[in-house]
């Protein structure tokens, strides 16, 4: 018998420890596909709408603004400060405020000056109209195309409904904008914003500027809008981390779950077993059937655990608005965490069925 139909044969003979093996590894390529492919999608899909702002600098407070909260705390006289700066072309007042979105996610929404805000960074309306009232809100294409067509309702501040009164292009910071007094109605800030964006006469005299700025306006923070909006990785501390050890314990427990396979399967087999060697098998031989069993089952978790992690982000990211981006480097990695752990997992069980007098194998009941 050939030792691939042997193999084959094997994992037939027991369909549910063989699909359990196969879903335990595909648990863990998933894990790793999902994670690594939400941080690099969010990063990705955050430096594209940064990149559509066209203000140089943003004057804002310490602390104001992070990757998941912001402040109001800037006081919108600074508008009419900072234009009075030699080389400063126009300045724009910005309220961002994060609110639940879905079951689990969370969006934000911007309140802009709009005539001010759109003039500054080429945003043109290409549906619909501008807000207008405080109950209108203007959303990007990606959010319209989230069953969001203008006319509609979206919910911001608890059951309080807005109208979508237009579609916005091209996308560019928060993907829902409305008036700035509307938000700061709603949040009880008169007067107040998050940050304020400022556009130079002259791009390549930014940091010139930025410095005018800080010592005309001590104690607030001036940073380059390129510097603000770095990437997700980055800006999350321990990310990186994070991903690195979740990388290791997906590949720990897909070397547990094989291990755990082949010894049973080993224990179930050992008559088997002592017929092959009574037969003439080599220790080899036998190594080799039950590794290249382990890389089977690993090999099929792969492709179970690669669906799994498309279905899953596609689902997460209709529910949600999430974004994943599959690289090509991690899927190599978690290739590599299913087959190596497969292995490794594999090899203990498989050197002691190599080790197993024939004598006491075949006396085995």
């Amino acid at each position: 018998m050939r030792l691939d139909s042997l193999v084959v044969s094997n994992i037939r003979q027991r369909p549910m420890r063989s699909a359990i093996s196969i879903l335990g590894v595909a648990l863990g390529v998933a894990l790793v596909m999902l994670f690594t492919g939400l941080a690099h999608g969010m990063s990705d899909d955050l430096q594209k709408r940064s990149s559509n702002v066209s203000a140089e600098i943003i004057f804002t407070r310490p602390g104001s603004l992070q990757i998941t909260s912001a402040s109001v705390n800037v006081s919108t006289q600074y508008v009419a400060l900072l234009q009075q700066v030699e080389g400063v072309e126009s300045a724009t007042p910005v309220i961002r405020y994060f609110y639940p979105s879905g079951s689990f996610g969370v969006d934000q929404v911007d309140g802009v000056d709009w005539d001010s805000f759109s003039k500054m960074n080429n945003i043109r309306i290409i549906k619909g109209g501008p807000p207008t009232s405080p109950d209108d809100v203007v959303i990007d294409e990606t959010k319209a195309a989230r069953n969001h067509p203008v006319g509609s309702r979206l919910k911001i501040f608890g059951d309080k409904l807005y109208r979508v009164a237009g579609i916005y292009a091209p996308e560019s910071g928060a993907r829902v904008k409305m008036t700035l007094a509307a938000l700061q109605d709603a949040l009880e800030a008169p007067d107040k914003c998050t940050f304020i964006y400022v556009k130079v006469k002259h791009p390549a005299e930014q940091l010139a500027v930025a410095k005018r700025i800080d010592q005309a306006f001590p104690g607030n923070k001036i940073q380059l809008t390129r510097e603000v909006f770095a990437s997700i990785e980055n800006s999350i501390p321990g990310l990186t981390v994070f991903m690195r050890v979740l990388v290791v314990l997906a590949a720990i427990v897909s070397a547990l779950v094989i291990m755990l396979a082949m010894h049973t399967t080993i224990t179930e087999r050992t008559r088997e077993i002592g017929i092959l060697k009574a037969m003439g098998a080599s220790r080899t031989y036998i190594i080799s059937e039950i590794e290249r069993e382990a890389l089977l089952i690993s090999f099929l978790g792969l492709l179970v655990g690669f669906a799994l992690a498309g279905m899953a982000g596609f689902g997460i990211h209709k529910a949600t608005g999430l974004i994943f981006e599959f690289g090509f480097r991690w899927a190599l990695t978690a290739a590599a965490i299913g087959l190596l752990g497969g292995a490794v997992g594999a090899f203990y069980p498989a050197a002691r069925a190599a080790n197993l007098d024939p004598v006491n194998a075949l006396a085995y009941e």
